[in-house]
């Protein structure tokens, strides 16, 4: 199995967390969030994994030199494109199941397991909960996704998506074509679910959601986001980081 990694941000709504540093470069509990995230991966005996950057790449390239699993792909448009873009620029070295994930979201190890163990041709986890406006909202019907995108009704989404998926390698070559077709109308600011939403609406693929069931995850966006996650991140996310 794979995994590719959002990694480009420049996270300056953290603030002085992130002055000079790319954003996942933020530290709780002594260390980096990439980093959790790394261990993560390589915990679950991931294979290849590839991290798309942009802002500060020569950070990363400092961090994984020594990592022999551990592909950069550097993004030169950071700062013209969203998310839909360092994928487009990461997706060609997929081509095995794999797993994708942004560098500044956590998540307990009994999330990913889940995630992993499920079986789907997507799967996506949800916090099942009463969502905000910038919420990545999903909703389905007779067990499959119909929907995700932050635009949905606060009253038609069942959930949040928290930026994690896995997906099996027979999805791969429609999810690239979608991802390029969406490029090339120019949907620069698009968001890497809408192509999943084009997986939805175009294909017959199995896309199912797996509740994290209160389980932690954080999405490191604001100030708030790290100080909420730093009071309330478990032991067995800071302790599989220490085992290695």
């Amino acid at each position: 199995m794979q995994a590719i990694i959002m990694a480009a941000g420049k996270g300056s709504r953290l603030g002085k967390l992130t002055e000079g540093k790319p954003k996942s470069f933020a530290e709780i509990a002594g260390k980096k969030l990439i980093e959790y995230n790394l261990q993560l991966l390589q915990y679950y005996g991931i294979e290849k994994i590839v991290i798309v950057t942009g802002y500060q790449c020569e950070a990363f390239e400092e961090l994984t030199k020594d990592m022999d699993n551990v592909c950069l792909m550097y993004n030169p448009f950071y700062e013209m494109v969203n998310v839909l873009g360092s994928f487009y620029m990461g997706m060609e070295a997929l081509s095995d199941d794999f797993v994708y994930l942004h560098a500044d979201t956590l998540c307990e190890p009994i999330i990913f397991e889940k995630m992993l163990k499920l079986e789907a041709d997507v799967i996506l986890p949800v916090d099942y909960k009463k969502c905000d406006d910038e919420a990545m909202k999903v909703r389905s019907k007779n067990g499959k996704v119909i929907e995700i995108t932050k635009q949905m009704s606060l009253d038609e989404a069942e959930g949040e998506f928290i930026g994690m998926a896995s997906f099996r390698k027979e999805v791969l070559p429609a999810l690239k074509a979608k991802t390029k077709q969406l490029l090339k109308e120019k949907e620069f600011t698009a968001y890497f679910e809408s192509a999943i939403q084009r997986l939805i609406d175009e294909e017959n693929y199995d896309i199912k959601t797996v509740s994290t069931e209160d389980a932690f995850w954080a999405e490191v966006d604001f100030l708030e986001d790290y100080e909420r996650a730093a009071a309330n991140i478990p032991e067995s996310l800071t302790s599989l980081v220490s085992e290695k």
